[in-house]
């Protein structure tokens, strides 16, 4: 908790020992991981009203209590949510073990978990490893 980790990483990859990190690169890996996931859901979501959000949340009770919170938020601070569009993000079946996007969005997904590097930055596919 806390902490300049991105200084902290910096410094670990200067020193050449992973022992100078504050945490696991693993955690790491995960923590932004999970912001990747969130953005290709953003991404690949379609704008709907507040209604809409609470009918496609219907039994995922942690997504629907985790939206009523937000919405509850919004309301304290005069935001109606009635005249709002919300971008709802597309539900994503992934593969821990491989880290990759399954079922019906995986042919839109999987592409945006990366990009086009450059030589010789290039991250090496599951087909040339």
């Amino acid at each position: 908790g806390g902490g300049d980790h991105f200084g902290n990483f910096l410094a670990a990859v200067r020193s050449r020992k992973s022992s100078d990190l504050n945490a696991d690169i693993l955690e790491g890996h995960l923590s932004s991981a999970l912001c990747h996931l969130g953005n290709v859901s953003y991404r690949l979501g379609s704008e709907v009203t507040a209604g809409e959000v609470e009918k496609q949340l219907d039994g995922d009770d942690e997504a629907l209590g985790t939206f009523e919170r937000m919405a509850g938020h919004l309301s304290e601070n005069n935001v109606e949510l009635d005249k709002a569009r919300l971008r709802l993000g597309t539900r994503l079946a992934i593969d821990g073990k491989r880290e990759v996007i399954t079922g019906s969005q995986a042919g839109k997904a999987n592409p945006l978990l990366t990009r086009n590097y450059r030589k010789p930055f290039v991250v090496p596919s599951e087909k040339n490893v």
